[in-house]
């Protein structure tokens, strides 16, 4: 009894194992995301802001417009490409450019941009 009891408790904590292993290796190691916050310079965060990411191997320019959290996000980005990020609000005024590097490894980035 005690032998089963065994061999239920070893097939569980396996099978367990193996699903972990699983979901790791059907994780996209190719992409990564970025987001973050355009706020203005008092701290507030801006609505309708034009985001645009640019990658700095194709010049392709993506953009985003926020909401009234001011909050952005770009999925599908390689990692092996570095992006620029800036950020224009309404009124005409821009951020600096930040640099989202392929030397980040991070899954998700969060790079925040201030209009000034």
């Amino acid at each position: 009894m005690k032998l089963l009891v065994l061999l239920c408790v070893a097939g569980l904590l396996g099978g367990s194992a193996l699903m972990a292993q699983d979901k790791k290796s059907n994780e996209d190691t190719t992409t990564r995301s970025v987001q973050g916050v355009v706020s203005d310079s008092g701290n507030q965060p801006l609505n309708g802001a034009v985001v645009q990411l640019k990658d700095t191997k194709t010049l392709q320019i993506r953009s985003y417009v926020t909401h009234e959290d001011g909050a952005f996000h770009f999925a599908g980005l390689s990692t092996n490409v570095d992006y620029e990020l800036k950020a224009e609000s309404q009124s005409g005024q821009s951020s600096g450019s930040k640099r989202l590097s392929n030397f980040n490894t991070a899954k998700m980035a969060t790079i925040n941009l201030k209009v000034k």
